[in-house]
């Protein structure tokens, strides 16, 4: 993929994921001061956005992989956000759901993603759609110092 994949979804009044041509000027409104603020220009990933009137109001952030398990297409959700003047009104709920949709249709058999344990409202989000925490599994890091 070398594009941002953009969609129409309804969220609330005014507020709606809309297809944006000139994304990279969106995109920097929305994480200027964020980390990561890069992963635009990377061509591997895809990213939706919510908009309120003209505003960029939050996104999601989605990376390809592929389960040698399953032998089928996952994706990573890596990030989530929504600003805090448009939290609580169904954004970050309507962006999941795109997700899902989105990986539905790529033929994705899972999503996948982490959150901070002190993050509850996150957490609450993810499992009134549905998600599961998982339990079986630890996840390790190695930093990278270079």
């Amino acid at each position: 993929m070398s594009k941002a994949a953009f969609a129409t979804v309804g969220v609330a009044p005014n507020i709606g994921l809309r297809q944006r041509k000139g994304t990279k000027q969106a995109a920097k409104k929305i994480v200027d001061g964020l980390p990561r603020a890069w992963f635009l220009s990377k061509g591997e990933s895809v990213l939706f956005y919510a908009w309120s009137s003209e505003e960029p109001v939050g996104f999601v952030h989605l990376y390809p992989v592929f389960s040698s398990l399953s032998l089928a297409r996952q994706w990573i959700l890596s990030d989530l956000y929504v600003v805090q003047p448009a939290r609580q009104r169904g954004v970050g709920r309507a962006l999941m759901r795109h997700a899902q949709r989105f990986a539905a249709e790529t033929q994705g058999d899972r999503l996948m993603l982490e959150t901070a344990v002190d993050n509850h409202a996150a957490q609450r989000l993810y499992e009134s759609l549905g998600w599961k925490r998982e339990q079986e599994f630890y996840t390790y890091y190695l930093p990278i110092e270079g």
